[in-house]
């Protein structure tokens, strides 16, 4: 499979998944700041005052959001930043197959002219008929398709899959290929379903080095210093 493919393919994998993030009140965070001080407690020791004062400021802020003579922005049902991404990677695969399709998409062959015989015309009325209906066919005139249906298109003209289309050039395949990486690329942020890494603000309690943490893409995350080697881990393994 052609990385232009794995993209297109990551969006419609995930579309559901972003379909279901709609509505979740809880936004995904790097680093995951609710397991770090499980897997790094050596590293990152919070005094009591600390602690104390930051559930104060957190008891505060929800007696304002409970408080129904609150003025003010009530919270939105829906999380904005992946309305935002469904809403543009749409546009972008949308466009870019309507771009697709206006290039390489046959159009509807003609029925005969007068003067064939009538069982020629006949048939060819039927040729006609299938040719416009051809579900493989692009051609929206009502509401616009979903990006699933925009990248399984794509897909298709991109591995060469049979229908009323000429192959793409090796320009309109570079064109599909950017479009689909950065489709690919905001959905993966979104969800937070790619490898990931962060440069923590504490340095190493062994060395004072930088310390590294990786995770991301369903892993848990690993914190490394990158100068003495010191690891922490889940079961906050030491490595050398």
């Amino acid at each position: 499979m052609t990385a232009t493919a794995q993209h297109l393919t990551t969006v419609i994998r995930h579309w559901p998944d972003l379909t279901e993030a709609l509505g979740s009140r809880t936004a995904p965070t790097w680093p995951p700041a609710g397991r770090m001080s499980d897997y790094m407690r050596a590293l990152e020791q919070r005094d009591a005052e600390e602690i104390e004062a930051e559930q104060h400021r957190a008891l505060t802020l929800r007696t304002l959001e409970r408080d129904p003579a609150q003025i003010g922005v009530r919270p939105i049902p829906i999380r904005l930043t992946i309305h935002e991404t469904m809403r543009v990677v749409q546009a972008a695969l949308v466009l870019c197959a309507d771009q697709i399709a206006g290039s390489v998409q046959r159009p509807v062959m003609g029925i005969l002219p007068v003067g064939y015989p009538a069982a020629d015309r006949a048939r060819r009325e039927v040729l006609v008929l299938q040719d416009r209906n051809d579900p493989r066919r692009w051609s929206w005139t009502g509401t616009r398709p979903s990006a699933q249906h925009a990248a399984l298109w794509l897909l298709g003209r991109v591995q060469g899959a049979s229908g009323p289309f000429r192959p793409l050039t090796a320009l309109q395949l570079d064109h599909v290929a950017s479009v689909a990486r950065g489709a690919a690329d905001r959905v993966v942020q979104a969800l937070d379903v790619g490898e990931r890494s962060a440069t923590l603000t504490r340095p190493c309690p062994q060395c004072k080095g930088t310390v590294k943490m990786y995770g991301g893409a369903g892993a848990s995350p690993v914190a490394r210093c990158t100068a003495c080697g010191h690891v922490w881990s889940g079961a906050l393994v030491h490595g050398a």
